[in-house]
């Protein structure tokens, strides 16, 4: 059985025919049987433009980047081709924050 990818893993997907492989973030928590078989990532982008939704991201392995929160999208679990990485709490809580401004959400209305 295939290792299931859960949030806060970069993973390696293949976001099809106009993009390429890169590395992206799983948001989404693992899906029951009863449900899709999908994650919902943010890319990780190294053509940075300085914009208030990219969360800067450095670690081994990995050129200088930025996950790039405007950018989030969902993806059949097929198109997961390798774990790459586990992402530290204090970038995955400012991706969450930059979400939180982007999708203009209320954190409170989900606790």
């Amino acid at each position: 059985m295939a290792r299931v990818a859960q949030r806060g893993e970069i993973w390696l997907v293949d976001l099809g025919l106009a993009a390429k492989v890169r590395p992206c973030l799983v948001l989404s928590i693992a899906f029951r049987d009863d449900e899709r078989a999908v994650v919902t990532y943010v890319p990780r982008t190294t053509a940075l433009r300085g914009g208030r939704f990219e969360v800067p991201h450095r670690a081994p392995r990995f050129q200088p980047g930025a996950f790039d929160v405007q950018n989030i999208n969902t993806v059949p679990v097929a198109r997961l081709v390798n774990l790459l990485a586990r992402i530290d709490e204090a970038t995955l809580d400012q991706i969450e924050s930059a979400l939180v401004v982007w999708l203009q959400l209320d954190r409170k209305q989900f606790e």
